[in-house]
C-alpha cells in the first residue's frame, strides 16, 4: 500500500477509498485535500496521478464539473435595493433543476469537434440532442448561480456545475467497456482505462469534449446574467475540478484525475465556493515544497459535513410526490441562516442548508502553504433549483 498526502481530518471511509486509489499498481502518487469526503470509488478531495492510466470513475460522472467566478463592472451600492427583482429575474431566465432543456437557443462551435464524428458513442443524434439542449443549464443537488460583492464593494457572478447528461452518459458508457462491476458499489476500486488502447483514447477525447462543454455553458450563465444586470465582465476566474490532465511531475509525464479538487499551480487562480451563506473566494497557486508534493491542487469547496439523507432525510412519495422525510436540517434553521447572512435565496432544499458543510476558512488553512486568499467573495443572491429535486447529472 502506497502513502498519500492527506490535508485535513476524514472519516475511516473516506481513508479507505483513497488507500484503494493509491494503491493502485499504476498509481504514482496521491493527494487528499482537506474538503475530501466520500465519492464513488474516489473521495471528492482526491488527486491521484497515474502512469498511462486513467480513472472514468475518478474524473466522476460530471465531467468537468467546475466553477467560474467574473467580477462586473458594477458596485453592489448601484443594486443593493433592487437584489429581490434581479434574483427572480436570474431565477426566471436560468434553468434549474433535472433533465431541462436551456429556455434559450444556445450554439457552439464545440459541436463542429470531430470527435462526434469519430467516436461511435457520441456519433448517435440523442447524444448530440442532449447536449445541444442542455448547454447552459445549471441542473440542482449543490450546482448553483450566486452574486457576491468583494472586499472592494464590486459584484462577483459565481457559478457551479458541469457536463451535465452529456458528461453522465460518457462516464456512464466507459465505465461499461473499462468493465465496472454492475454491483461495485460506492466503495469498489476504481477501474482504469489505459492510454495505449482505443478505449482509453476515445474517453480522453470525449472528456475533453464534455470539459469543452462545460466551459461554453459555464460561459453562457455568467455572460448571461451580467447582461440581465447591464454590465460588463471585467475580470474572470474559470476551472474545472472534476477531471483529468497531462501533467509533468518530477520530470515524469503523468495523467492527474482530480475528483472535487482544484487545479493551483503557482500563479494560477481559482474560485472556490463556500456554502450558500458564507463567503466564497478567489485564490491563487503559491510554489512551496508542500504544493509540489500535492500535485499543485487544493480543495474544490468546503466540503460536506453531512451527507444528503442525514441533513434533509430519506426521499419518499407523500402524497404522490418525492419529499424528504426524517433529516436533521429544517427548513426554518437554513432559512434563519441564510437571512442572518443577508442572503436572498430562490430555490434550493436542506439538504444544501450551510449546517451540511465545513466551514470554509477552516478548510483553507489546511493549505494555507500551497494557496493564498486574493479576494472573498460575499454572498448577496443565491439561486439554487428547488427543494426535493433528485439530479443524477450532480457531481
Amino acid at each position: 500500500m502506497k502513502d498519500f498526502l492527506v490535508f485535513g481530518n476524514h472519516d475511516e471511509n473516506t481513508l479507505i477509498q483513497m488507500k484503494s486509489c493509491a494503491s493502485n499498481e499504476h498509481a504514482k502518487s496521491a493527494v487528499l485535500c482537506a474538503d475530501g469526503h466520500v465519492g464513488y470509488n474516489m473521495p471528492i478531495g482526491g488527486v491521484v496521478a497515474y502512469r498511462d492510466h486513467i480513472s472514468p470513475a475518478g474524473v466522476g460522472f460530471d465531467i468537468a464539473c467546475g466553477n467560474k467566478a467574473v467580477r462586473l463592472n458594477l458596485s453592489f451600492s448601484d443594486i443593493e435595493n433592487d437584489v429581490e427583482r434581479i434574483m427572480d429575474e436570474v431565477w426566471n431566465t436560468i434553468s434549474f433543476g433535472v433533465g431541462l432543456r436551456n429556455k434559450e437557443t444556445v450554439d457552439h462551435e464545440l459541436f463542429d469537434d470531430s470527435a462526434w464524428k469519430d467516436i461511435a458513442y457520441l456519433n448517435q443524434a440523442s447524444v448530440r440532442d442532449k447536449a445541444r439542449n442542455q448547454l447552459g443549464t445549471v441542473g440542482s443537488g449543490n450546482h448553483y448561480v450566486d452574486l457576491f460583492r468583494d472586499e472592494n464593494g464590486q459584484v462577483w457572478v459565481g457559478v457551479h456545475f458541469g457536463s451535465r447528461g452529456f458528461g453522465h452518459g460518457i462516464a456512464t458508457h466507459f465505465l461499461e467497456l473499462a468493465g465496472a462491476p454492475s454491483d461495485g458499489g460506492m466503495m469498489a476500486a476504481p477501474v482504469l482505462l489505459s492510454m495505449q488502447t482505443q478505449e482509453g483514447q476515445d474517453y480522453w477525447r470525449s472528456m475533453l469534449l464534455a470539459g469543452r462543454y462545460a466551459y461554453a455553458g459555464r460561459d453562457w450563465v455568467c455572460q448571461r446574467v451580467a447582461k440581465l444586470l447591464g454590465a460588463e465582465i471585467v475580470d474572470e476566474v474559470h476551472n474545472h475540478h472534476n477531471f483529468a490532465w497531462q501533467e509533468t511531475h518530477d520530470g515524469e509525464n503523468l495523467f492527474v484525475v482530480r475528483k472535487g479538487a482544484t487545479p493551483a499551480f503557482p500563479g494560477q487562480r481559482g474560485f472556490v465556493g463556500g456554502s450558500m451563506g458564507e463567503p466564497s473566494v478567489i485564490l491563487e497557486g503559491v510554489e512551496s515544497e508542500r504544493s509540489e508534493a500535492a500535485l499543485y491542487s487544493t480543495v474544490h469547496g468546503a466540503g460536506r459535513m453531512l451527507s444528503r439523507t442525514q441533513a434533509a432525510g430519506k426521499l419518499k412519495r407523500v402524497d404522490g410526490q418525492r419529499r424528504r422525510v426524517g433529516g436533521s436540517i429544517t427548513q426554518e434553521m437554513m432559512n434563519d441562516w441564510v437571512r442572518s447572512a443577508g442572503v436572498t435565496l430562490r430555490g434550493a432544499g436542506c439538504d444544501e442548508s450551510p449546517h451540511c458543510y465545513k466551514r470554509l476558512d477552516e478548510v483553507l488553512d489546511f493549505h494555507a502553504e500551497t494557496v493564498k486568499i486574493q479576494h472573498t467573495l460575499t454572498p448577496f443572491g443565491v439561486a439554487m433549483a428547488g427543494e426535493n429535486e433528485f439530479d443524477p447529472y450532480k457531481d
